[in-house]
Parts: C-alpha cells; structure tokens; sequence
C-alpha cells in the first residue's frame, strides 16, 4: 500500500482521470510596477484609437457617400500612425483591434471584455460580438507551481490533505485554475486556485481604470465608462477572494434545500483559503453534450422544468443569482438533476429593483405590454436628455410584436429583454449591471432549454413559475413578515408617544394662553387641542391614514374656539 505521499509523487506519471485538451503552458514572470504597467496600457489605447481612426477612414473610403473635412483629417492622422502600430493589428476591423489588445493586456482586461461582451445596452452590437470570441482557455501555470500555490495559502503540505492531485487541469481561466483531485478520506473533489499575481495585477490594474474611466468619461459620455469600468472593478476584486465564492455556493444551497433536484457543489471549508477552493466535484455533462440529448423526452422536459424554476426562483424570489451562467456552467448529473457550478460572480438585486422586475417578467409574460415597458423604464436611469416617454413607447412595441410572432428561431423571449434593454441607449437611457447580467441568465435558460426540447414554450412554462413567486409576494404571511421589519420603529414611536404629548400640549398652552379677563375660553381650547394631538399621534403610530385629517380638524377647530372665545 502506497502512502499519500507516495501517491502524490506519482501523480506527474499517472495519467488524469478526465481527458482534456492541450493547454498553452504559462510563462512566470513577477507583476510590472504600477509605473511599467500604466505604459503599456496607455501604449495600447493609443494605439486603439489610431487603429480606430483607421478602420473607420478605410470604412469611409469604401463608401460612395461625399466626404468632408473630417474625412480629409482623419485620413491625414491615418497616414502618419499607420507605420507605427503592429502590423498584425493596424489593418483589422476596430472590433477585432479592440479584443485583440484586451487579450495582450492579460487577465484583468480579458475580464474586462467579458463583461462588456454583456453591455450590448451601450455598446455597439459590433464590439459586443467580437469580444464573445475572448481566450476562454488561458494559459496555465506548471502543476508544481501550482502545488505550491495550494501549500502557502494553505499553510499545510499537500500530502496531508489529499491523496491525489490530477496533473493536468480542468481548466484554466483569467484568474484561476482548477484541477481535480482526492482527499485522505476518499472524496472527489475540485482544487480551484487563484494564479499567482493575478490578485496584485487586478488591483493595481483597478487603480489604472478607475482613472481612465474617468478621463473617458469627458471624452464619451454616451458609453459610460466611468459607470463600466467602477462596476466591473467591484465584480472581478470579489472574485479573487474565493471565500465569497464558498459564501455564495453555501447560499444558494440553502435557498434551494427544499429542491433536492438542484446541486451546487458542496464546500470544504477545512481545505479551503482566500487564494484556494477546495470543492465537491460533480460527475455530469454540459447540457448540450450528446449524453444529455439521448435521455428520454421525459427526462428532458423534468430538466427543463426544474433549470426554468430554478433561474425564475434566483432572480426573481431570492434577487441572488449566478451571474456567469452559459452552458459551461450548467451540468446534466445521474437521475435528471440540474447541477450549477462557478459560482464566484454572482448578480444581487435589492428589494425595489427585484419587485420592479418581477412585475416587469410578470407582466410580459402575461401579454401587459405598457405595464411592462413602464416597470422597465422605473429600472433605468435617464441621463441628461433621457426619453422615459419615448423609451416606453418603444419597449410597448416591441413587446407587442413579439406576442404576435414569439418563436424561438423567429424573436425568442431573450432576444426581446436584450433588445428592449439596448434601446435604452438610444434614448439615454441606462441600466445597473444586474439587469444585464439578469439578461445573461435569460438567454441561457431560454438556450438550453431550446437545446433540450426543439418545441420549448418559454412564455408558458415562465407563466407558471413566475405566477407561484407573484403570489408568494402577496401571501399574507408575508405582508406580516414585511410589516415586521419596521416594527422597531413603531414601538419607539409608541414608547415616546406620552413624552411628545405632553411637550405638545406645553407648547399649546403657551400658545394659546388667554387674555386674564376671560381664563375658561384658553382652558377649553387647550384641552379640545392636546385631544386632537393625542388622537393625531396614535393613529399616525399605527399608520392610519387619518392622521392628517383629525390634526387638521383640530386646528381648525381651536382656531374657531379663539375668535369665537
């Protein structure tokens, strides 16, 4: 019998359990300074914008459309930068420039096109696509490297806490990378690990962004990029601590413990750090793998059914979402269950915005058009010279359009949310990155679910969901749990009620003493006013919406008593 150690040395020899594609072997080289870092960055954007300036000057000459002065000058700028950018980018459309250089950049600003891949409300639809094609399988760091990266934010030897580590990695992303492996006490797990140097270069990368944004944000305001760049500096410095991810894998298990259908992998917290992750591994198939597509219809309908109210349930009951949902991390398990997986970005809405967009979903799905334009212009906010009105007209009509002719293939569900949300730009008007990410999980659900079922209705099966989350917004159980929540301020108000009477009261009295010849008339007045306050206060405590009108009828009714003495 080997020991673990034994094990672990043999692990560079024995093949992984899980065959993989190749991947590119990373090259090792510590952070550049802030100071380095900042001129490269500024090498590449200028670099864009003179690459910009001439795609759109080649743009322009291919059209026969009469060209002006700012043709003359942009292809004067053109003639000048042209020898001085990279040969392998100068002639590319702008969109394949811009990915490009984001790729040359490294992870922070991979990431950073990924997010804006999504933000198709404000970018065109031209950059949005071209970023999609994104490295998704990056290089990866050597597995001895990797080992040690485990060790340090660990602070034990890998042999004393799993007997096996698979060599080859499962995959390799911006920030981490994962291999598969097997504790002491026999379980299969997966060992996510942040690559070293990525937290640093994020954030002093942040640091750089935030004021380019700013800067950008004088130049293009219409793109708001101060807005994207502050949004996705929050999303990607929380991904780096894989504590939150552990949080959010633990909590989405206890929102959904009453459907033991619907797997999210358990957490070992005793192998887990802020840099390492050390999770259950969940033995499945992406949903369009071939394994998933020959079950039977009723399997596939089950799974169907159960990803639809899983996704309703995450946005619009519990306003806590996987934010990062594509097919990838979506996997079939054994006995038609629904496993979700990567759970490191994750989208939360507030009480109001997830109201606001549970009556949006509700409403479209129910055939409302206006309501529904109206609920998802309240979302947005309008910039300077934003259209409320004539954004909702607009979503009013799409809507309409995609009730007469709602097919998948045709104009799906998803295809109507993003494009009622990218209208916002044309009117000024924009959108918090939950509702875009909400977006993300929408085209992924209605996808798959196209994937597994060709005559998928995803109108009807939202129906039926999104009618048990309206109504349980309205049971009465939980007006009394919402009413519950301002209960500390109404007994503090009730407990100080006798102080503020009484002061109340002093005050009237003051103000209403009498003249001596006549001492009954202020006695009267003082005692029908300190009754109307009283009255006043301990409706207004219960919230009763008298209160206005019986302190009003008191004041005019000592006013009464005071000309009439």
């Amino acid at each position: 019998m080997k020991t673990a150690a034994a094990e672990l040395e043999d692990a560079t020899i024995r093949p992984p359990k899980t065959p993989v594609a190749e991947f590119e072997r990373a090259t090792i080289r510590p952070p550049p300074g802030i100071v380095r870092r900042a001129l490269s960055t500024n090498r590449h954007l200028a670099g864009l914008l003179f690459g910009g300036v001439i795609a759109w000057t080649r743009d322009q000459r291919e059209r026969p459309t009469p060209k002006g002065l700012k043709f003359a000058l942009a292809r004067t700028v053109s003639a000048v930068a042209h020898p001085m950018l990279r040969r392998d980018l100068r002639d590319l459309p702008f969109a394949q420039q811009f990915r490009r250089r984001l790729e040359l950049l490294g992870p922070t600003y991979i990431k950073l096109g990924q997010i804006l891949s999504l933000r198709e409300d404000i970018l065109p639809s031209s950059v949005t696509s071209e970023l999609r094609n994104l490295l998704n399988r990056l290089p990866v760091i050597p597995f001895a490297q990797f080992t040690a990266l485990v060790e340090r934010d660990l602070g034990r030897p890998v042999d004393r806490l799993y007997s096996w580590i698979d060599p080859e990695p499962l995959g390799s992303a911006s920030i981490a990378q994962i291999h598969r492996a097997t504790t002491l006490t026999g379980d299969d797990v997966v060992i996510k690990a942040v690559k070293p140097g990525v937290a640093e270069t994020l954030k002093r990368d942040a640091r750089l962004l935030r004021i380019l944004g700013a800067g950008l944000q004088a130049v293009i305001p219409r793109y708001q990029p101060k807005r994207i760049i502050a949004e996705f500096c929050d999303y990607t410095l929380r991904e780096v601590d894989l504590r939150r991810e552990a949080d959010n894998a633990e909590s989405f298990a206890a929102n959904f413990r009453d459907m033991p259908d619907v797997v999210f992998p358990a957490i070992d917290r005793h192998r887990s750090g802020m840099r390492v992750l050390t999770m259950e591994y969940l033995e499945g198939v992406r949903p369009d793998a071939p394994e998933a597509l020959a079950l039977t219809e009723e399997e596939r309908l089950h799974l169907v059914n159960l990803g639809s109210e899983s996704i309703i349930r995450m946005l619009y009951r519990d306003g806590f979402f996987h934010a990062d949902l594509h097919p990838g991390n979506l996997l079939v398990l054994p006995g038609a269950r629904v496993g979700f997986i990567d759970l490191g970005m994750v989208g939360r809405f507030d009480a109001d915005l997830r109201r606001a967009l549970l009556y949006y979903y509700y409403s479209l799905v129910s055939g409302d058009h206006e309501d529904a334009a109206r609920y998802l212009a309240a979302v947005a906010e309008p910039g300077r010279d934003g259209d409320p009105q004539g954004f909702r007209r607009d979503v009013s009509e799409i809507s309409a359009r995609w009730h007469r002719a709602s097919s998948f293939e045709s104009f799906s569900l998803a295809q109507l949310v993003l494009e009622s949300v990218t209208r916002g730009a044309q009117y000024r008007m924009y959108f918090p990155v939950e509702l875009v990410l909400m977006v993300k999980a929408l085209v992924t659900f209605e996808g798959v679910g196209h994937v597994l079922l060709p005559d998928f209705d995803v109108a009807d099966v939202s129906r039926r969901y999104i009618r048990e989350v309206f109504l349980q917004q309205f049971s009465p159980m939980r007006f009394v749990h919402e009413g519950l929540r301002g209960a500390p301020e109404l007994m503090d108000a009730v407990v100080k009620l006798p102080s503020l009477v009484t002061e109340g009261v002093r005050v009237l009295e003051r103000s209403t003493r009498p003249p001596a010849e006549n001492p009954l008339k202020g006695v009267r007045a003082t005692l029908l006013a300190g009754f109307c306050l009283v009255a006043g206060a301990i409706i207004m405590a219960f919230g009763g919406p008298w209160a206005l009108w019986v302190t009003l009828f008191g004041g005019a009714l000592l006013l009464a008593f005071r000309r009439g003495g």
